[in-house]
């Protein structure tokens, strides 16, 4: 198409250049020459010496209205059942009879033989009660507290943290505290999370706060973080619901709906074997 256009373009230059009409003129292409190849034989070089009468030639785009053209497959979709002449008409491709022909026919049937499905041996497993949590580190709890998005002497949930932007779209069963950057916690926080690893629990209660860890299932948790969706749909919140029996060593108490403000104290109960001493 690039070859058309500047033929088109040669000829059209040659033919003005006969006439004395004025035509615009473009001094930084009189200047230089160009070369067009519209001759099967070599490059032509015309320069605007070998036309005294020329003076320049018409702005012209190498792009025209008919060039243009909609963002099609150059492959269409084979049209089945359409008619002989199509290749694919009749029984569009299925052939005569028999069970490929028709309908009855599951996905992955190899005529009867061990589809591959069952030849292939099994690898690995998926455990259905695994839990996912979001690890989040002492330093970041730190630095939101710092910039002030985080109020340190009010109980830290969840919650708080979703609020102020420190938990990200990867929370699915819950948050796990984790010890990285706790030299930077230097003041008292509480703070109730799902998980909470035993250098993050020293370094917390080094500092004089406490760590809780709580329970909530799918439905609770997002009674947690989103409360205005139940109070949208026109529901209750639910009741905060009991941990299942293989995580009970695992959780310090059950999750409080809708977000607390106030922690909880661990309470120490005393041991029926130690000698209780009355005060006189």
């Amino acid at each position: 198409m690039l070859r058309r256009r500047l033929s088109v373009l040669s000829t059209s230059i040659i033919r003005r250049s006969n006439h004395s009409k004025p035509i615009l003129r473009y001094p930084s292409i009189q200047s230089h020459p160009f070369q067009l190849r519209h001759s099967p034989s070599a490059y032509r070089i015309i320069s605007p010496n070998a036309f005294p009468d020329f003076q320049g030639f018409r702005a012209y785009s190498l792009l025209s209205l008919n060039d243009l053209r909609d963002k099609v497959p150059r492959k269409q979709p084979t049209r089945k059942g359409r008619g002989i002449g199509s290749g694919k008409g009749k029984t569009a491709g299925r052939g005569h009879k028999g069970q490929r022909a028709r309908k009855g026919i599951k996905l992955g049937f190899e005529g009867g033989q061990t589809p591959l499905r069952r030849r292939l041996p099994k690898r690995g497993f998926k455990n259905p009660f695994s839990l996912t949590f979001q690890p989040i580190g002492l330093g970041k709890i730190a630095k939101f507290i710092n910039a002030g998005k985080i109020d340190s002497s009010e109980l830290i949930t969840m919650k708080t943290l979703k609020d102020a932007g420190v938990l990200g779209k990867q929370m699915k069963d819950g948050v796990r505290l984790m010890g990285r950057g706790s030299e930077q916690i230097k003041w008292p926080i509480h703070l109730e999370v799902s998980r909470v690893t035993v250098r993050a629990k020293e370094a917390v209660e080094a500092a004089g706060g406490s760590v809780r860890r709580v329970y909530y299932n799918k439905l609770g948790l997002k009674a947690l973080v989103k409360p205005e969706w139940f109070e949208k749909k026109g529901r209750l919140l639910p009741r905060a619901a009991r941990p299942p029996p293989k995580q009970k060593d695992k959780v310090d108490s059950i999750g409080r709906l809708p977000a607390p403000t106030k922690p909880i104290p661990f309470l120490v109960e005393a041991s029926k074997d130690l000698p209780v001493q009355h005060l006189s």
